[in-house]
């Protein structure tokens, strides 16, 4: 068995004063100028500024990354939103002309080609990748779209509907539709989405100016387009646009019929003729829905005790959490929607931030989240900064995987036999029906950046379009067409990380992949999966796959592969 310490601890400085914060740039300027002008005369000298480079970077980002949390976890506090604002506006901005000459410097040295070419692969081609980007002219445009891509998190975080009398946030709300009442469930689907549609317009005039900004980065840049832009910006070294448009067929042709099969199924054992969408997560009458917790602190502490049964150091990773206060799990007016961990570069020990509500969804997404703390764990050790900003691709396997492991231990969870099968059940429905909205998202933003001066509606027209050929045709969405339209507003990807999505898809089937691997050898499944996010990003997306003991491979005869693997669990 692998071993690993959860014994982590914030990185002793050399560079910078143990006691220095970043709070305003003339404060910080002096340590970059030190590196940008410092003489590099030996391999030696250079290893020690790489090091250097590597706590400033690590300290400023753990900065933004903390203002960051700050505000999403109180979105109405005017303090913690203006100071993550100033990073964005009055430091980040003047950091990129320093980042850019630091990292022609290291290319440009001399002693550059004495480094352990094999060990500092990845990260000089990511240098390399940087210098070809960089644009004087996008600093303020990069700076101006750090600030908008946020307002989302704002607008979101304030909507609330009425529910028997009493108010919730949409996370909240979303557990009536598990009710046995239909009435009940259609009319909160319904509050739902009409309170979506009051600020539709609001979005939408948001979105189109990130478009517009996000298009002018890529002319800047010298590309078509923000798409091919980001694709290089992102680092996908391994794929290209053609391999996405395949895994987009591959999901029609292999996933949707599945998905039509499941939503068969639900149909039957409702007894309805018409399964409409306010009854895909509703049980049988006499059948309660799945609880697994009541609140935040019982979610943790269940989540624990399934980690220690699958692996004692993923319990580790959220104890020590836990004892350093990083975590906001409970849904409140207020806070930002969604979910994720934000890696803490220095000090080490992440933050996990989500909006439970006390359903099954909940517990998948902790123990996803839980997936991506651990990885951030397992590559803290490494040499420098760099080396721990793993693929996100790979960063989703870590969580993936976590979700498919977890599932024989999900007894930490349900008291009964029949609860667990339930759970199991959903968490396999999930894997297949997750698959065709990836796949929409993702065709939808290759449209809009491609598109870029569209009028809204075009881009409804569009999505639409995009949208019914990866809806399931066992659901009947007839007379709500005004809910679909605007249905891609709340996918917060498409506002704060655009063109991050399709890295699910793929990592979904890695994550099918070791799960297969974990159903044939436990312990030798959960070694290669500790052994592959311990490499960080110090290894090619292929090759951080091949430590896995995975293919990197999305292709449609590959998910027809896995799928029916998937189908094969089900039906067992």
């Amino acid at each position: 068995m692998m071993q690993a310490s959860t014994d982590i601890k914030k990185k002793e400085r050399r560079f910078l004063p143990e006691d220095f914060e970043v709070t305003t740039w003339d404060k910080l300027e002096p340590y970059l100028k030190n590196l940008s002008e410092r003489p590099l005369r030996s391999k030696d000298e250079l290893e020690n500024w790489l090091s250097d480079v590597s706590e400033l970077d690590a300290v400023v980002s753990e900065d933004a990354c903390w203002r960051q949390i700050k505000m999403t976890c109180d979105t109405e506090n005017t303090a913690l939103r203006d100071a993550f604002n100033y990073f964005y506006t009055d430091i980040q901005p003047h950091i990129q002309p320093y980042s850019d000459q630091i990292n022609k410097k290291l290319i440009a040295c001399g002693y550059t080609k004495e480094l352990d070419q094999k060990k500092y692969f990845t990260y000089l081609r990511s240098v390399k990748k940087s210098i070809d980007l960089f644009r004087e002219e996008n600093i303020p445009l990069l700076s101006e779209l750090s600030v908008m891509q946020q307002q989302y998190g704002g607008i979101v975080g304030k909507m609330t509907v009425e529910v028997e009398g009493k108010e919730y946030t949409l996370q909240q709300a979303s557990k009536f539709l598990e009710n046995h009442d239909r009435s009940l469930r259609e009319s909160v689907y319904r509050k739902i989405n009409e309170r979506r549609i009051q600020d539709k317009d609001i979005l939408d005039e948001l979105f189109t100016q990130l478009v517009h900004k996000r298009h002018q980065v890529a002319l800047n840049a010298g590309f078509r387009n923000f798409r091919d832009y980001t694709f290089v910006e992102k680092g996908r070294f391994d794929y290209t646009k053609e391999d996405c448009f395949n895994f987009h067929e591959g999901v029609k042709e292999y996933v949707l019929p599945l998905l039509n099969l499941i939503n068969r199924k639900k149909r039957a054992k409702l007894g309805l003729d018409t399964l409409r969408p306010w009854d895909t997560e509703a049980e049988p009458k006499g059948i309660e829905p799945l609880r697994p917790f009541s609140d935040g602190k019982e979610l943790l502490q269940k989540t624990i005790s399934c980690f220690e049964k699958l692996r004692p150091f993923f319990a580790g990773c959220l104890l020590k959490m836990n004892e350093l206060h990083h975590l906001d799990l409970d849904s409140r007016k207020g806070k930002a929607p969604g979910g994720y961990n934000m890696p803490l570069a220095e000090s080490g020990a992440p933050f996990i931030f989500m909006n439970a509500a006390g359903q099954m969804h909940d517990v998948t997404t902790m123990v996803h989240e839980g997936g991506h703390a651990i990885h951030s764990f397992l590559a803290h050790p490494l040499e420098l900064s760099a080396f721990k900003e793993y693929p996100i691709e790979m960063a989703e396997v870590a969580s993936m995987s976590m979700e498919l492991f977890t599932m024989d231990y999900w007894d930490s969870f349900f008291d009964n036999a029949a609860d667990l099968e339930r759970a199991k059940e959903h968490q396999l429905e999930r894997v297949i029906s997750v698959m065709p909205w990836i796949a929409t998202i993702d065709k939808f933003q290759h449209w809009i950046y491609e598109n870029p001066f569209h009028t809204v509606e075009e881009r409804t027209a569009n999505w639409m379009k995009i949208l019914s050929e990866f809806s399931s045709i066992e659901i009947d969405f007839s007379g709500l067409e005004n809910f679909r339209w605007s249905a891609w507003q709340r996918q917060l990807h498409l506002f704060e990380v655009p063109f991050y999505y399709i890295e699910y898809g793929i990592a979904q089937l890695g994550a099918i992949g070791l799960w297969k691997q974990f159903k044939e050898n436990k312990e030798n499944a959960l070694d290669n999966y500790m052994k592959a996010l311990s490499l960080g990003n110090t290894k090619t997306l292929p090759e951080l796959y091949k430590t896995a003991g995975i293919q990197f491979n999305f292709s449609p005869a590959y998910i027809k592969e896995l799928m029916e693997f998937v189908h094969g669990e089900m039906k067992a």
